[in-house]
Formats: structure tokens, C-alpha cells, sequence
């Protein structure tokens, strides 16, 4: 997966439009003119994705009625295939890349193949769901993968599965079999290829010591794989400062309002701080330069004025020895460099200077 303009911005609508078509749509509008590079919606069967009787998390139960099943709150949030359609549509039209997450094989099936979309994005619910691993593998699709609740060695069985299934196996391997798949080289590059991996910390919202941006950098030491992060902390400076520290990919929620009703809204950007988080991420990437120091063209004006030169602290005729009593430095740096001051102590002055006058004399 990768952006034009650099880091890829995955501005993540999740659920929420609130099960409205319209808000969705305004959802895309406002995703394409804050500069993301997708939009990103979640695709699933309420009914296949969780039991009558599952229980909703802390956050969910304080922004949602908490009468309500998990279920009863999800169905509520479906998109239909021909929301799907009309949201891709809109996308494409606005020049934004549409993206979805789905959590269950037929809905892995349904992105890959009906919709043919070019990425597919694993939540961090599946991270440890075989079924949803070498499903998504086999569509020979881009993947996203977060691994939000997990840890090292649930990211690497999830790798595992994914290498197993691209070496043409279709079935759920064994957790030998997947790390066994993961040790192989050709399989790893190829997984290496087509997978970015964002770290991810699932509680809404995040607390700020509970990100640990650095464990993105330990996944990307260990594995050997793209790296980004999918970021759930109130404002936009921690998914800038993981761009700073080397993330590919930055996927973030945002909402149309955050008092909005609804399990993902208090976690969420507005529109215009949206706009600002990816306006400063491209700040930071022009800022990331050649990586060559040396001086650049805006600066170079100013090195006569802030430098500084060796100039005559007294009078000095033609003939007189250069001293450190009568040397000194200061600016401008419009003569000899100062790192020449050892050079110059010592050797004959050819002409006379005055007081705070710039010595001329070439040393070689």
C-alpha cells in the first residue's frame, strides 16, 4: 500500500455515518478535501460477526444505550451492497481511494472480488481469526493488518497464517505450520511486500501512556515488514510524531460531529482537525529533506551575516606579526574563516589594518 504524497492516510469513517447513506457520503467528501489518500468504512453482517448475547465494550456502553446488545448496536450500523456501490462511486469521483474492513471470510470474498478493491484492511479483532487471515492472504490483495490487544508472538502466527496461505495452501494451518511458513524466505518477502502492519492500541480513546509508538519500530526491526499506525488518542500530534518515527501508513477516525450518538465519535477528529493532521503530516515529510547536511538555498544568505571572520582588535602596519592581542573574531563572515586563526598566528600582516577591520590575507 503506498501514497503518492508519501505516508498513506487512511481517514477512518468506521461506523460513523450511523447507518446513513447521506452522512457517509458527506463522510467522503470531507476525507477527499482534508487530503487523505483513503476513506475507510467496515463491512459486516451483524449477525455473522457476533452472538445475541455478546456484551459491548466500557467505551461503547458509555456513548450508546446500554439496554442494547452489541448485536442490536451493530445492526444499526451495517452499509448494504448498494451503499457499498453508491460510497465507491462517490469516491471515485472525488478522487480518494475507498477502503473497508471485513470481518468475516464472505466479507473478505466480497471486497476482494465483487468489489475488487486493491487493499484490504484485517482489523485488530481478527489479528488472532485464522479464517479471516488466509481468506484475506489468498485474494493476492495489498493487506493492512492491526494489531491492536496483541502481542509478538500473536503478530507473528498472524504472519504465519498469512505466508502459509500465500504459498497457494487454502485451508487454516496449524500454529507449526504457520511459523513454519513464516521461516521461509521467499514466503517473507512476499508477505513483506504486500503487508503493512499498524500498531495499535484499541481502547477508546487511547490514553497517551498507553500508545507505545515504540513497539512499531520493534515490529518493524523484528519482521522485516512496512510499518505504520492506527491511532485511537485524542488531537493529531501522536500520528505525527509517529511519522517522525519512520510510520509508512496512519490511519485515523473522524467524525462529521463528535457529540454525534454512537460508539466511535468522542474517539474521533472533526473535519477541520482532520484537514490539519494531514496537512501537517506532509509538513513533516517536506521536512524529512535528502538527508545530506549541508547547507540549502534559503540559508545561504545568512552565512555572511551570522558567521564570523578574523578582524584586527588594534592597528596593524605591514609588517607586523598576526598575535592573539592583535586578533579577534566576530562578524560578518565575509573574510577569513576563524577554524584559520591557528594558521594565521605567527606569519606577517602585508598590509596595514585598523580597528575591527576584516583580515584579508589568504591562508592557505
Amino acid at each position: 500500500m503506498t501514497s503518492e504524497r508519501g505516508v498513506c492516510i487512511i481517514a477512518e469513517a468506521g461506523v460513523n455515518h450511523n447507518g446513513s447513506l447521506d452522512r457517509a457520503l458527506q463522510m467522503v467528501d470531507l476525507a477527499a478535501d482534508a487530503g487523505a489518500d483513503y476513506v475507510k468504512f467496515q463491512s459486516f453482517n451483524a449477525k455473522r460477526l457476533v452472538t445475541k448475547n455478546a456484551s459491548k465494550a466500557d467505551y461503547q456502553k458509555k456513548q450508546t444505550d446500554v439496554s442494547e446488545s452489541q448485536l442490536q448496536m451493530l445492526e444499526a450500523l451495517e452499509l448494504s451492497h448498494d451503499m457499498h456501490e453508491v460510497l465507491i462511486s462517490r469516491c471515485e469521483s472525488k478522487s480518494i481511494g475507498f477502503m473497508s474492513t471485513p470481518f468475516d471470510e464472505g466479507g473478505v470474498k466480497y471486497l476482494a472480488t465483487t468489489l475488487n478493491l486493491p487493499v484490504i484492511k484485517i482489523s485488530s479483532g481478527d489479528l488472532t481469526n485464522p479464517l479471516v487471515l488466509v481468506e484475506a492472504s489468498a485474494t493476492g490483495k495489498n493487506l493492512v493488518l492491526s494489531t491492536g490487544m496483541g502481542d509478538m508472538a500473536e503478530l507473528e502466527l498472524a504472519l504465519g497464517c498469512l505466508a502459509f496461505s500465500a504459498s497457494g495452501e487454502t485451508r487454516v494451518p496449524s500454529e507449526k505450520e504457520a511459523l513454519d511458513a513464516w521461516q521461509m524466505p521467499d514466503l517473507r518477502a512476499m508477505i513483506a511486500e504486500r503487508v503493512t502492519v499498524l500498531h495499535c492500541t484499541t481502547e477508546y480513546p487511547t490514553p497517551y501512556e498507553d500508545v507505545n509508538l515504540r513497539a512499531m519500530n520493534a515490529i518493524s526491526t523484528r519482521f522485516g515488514v512496512k510499518v505504520g499506525y492506527s491511532d485511537h488518542t485524542p488531537g493529531i500530534w501522536v500520528p505525527i510524531a509517529a511519522v517522525a518515527m519512520g510510520a509508512t501508513a496512519i490511519e485515523k477516525h473522524f467524525t462529521l460531529d463528535r457529540t454525534l450518538p454512537g460508539p466511535d465519535h468522542v474517539a474521533s477528529l472533526e473535519p477541520d482537525e482532520l484537514k490539519q493532521m494531514v496537512a501537517d503530516i506532509r509538513g513533516v515529510e517536506v521536512a524529512f529533506g535528502s538527508g545530506m547536511k549541508s547547507p540549502v538555498p534559503s540559508e545561504l544568505k545568512n552565512i555572511p551575516i551570522a558567521r564570523k571572520s578574523i578582524v584586527a582588535t588594534t592597528e596593524i602596519m605591514a609588517g607586523d606579526m598576526f598575535t592573539l592581542e592583535n586578533l579577534t573574531v566576530k562578524r560578518p563572515g565575509t573574510g577569513i574563516s576563524p577554524m584559520k586563526l591557528a594558521e594565521l598566528l605567527g606569519t606577517i600582516s602585508d598590509r596595514r589594518y585598523g580597528p575591527d577591520d576584516v583580515i584579508e590575507r589568504n591562508v592557505s
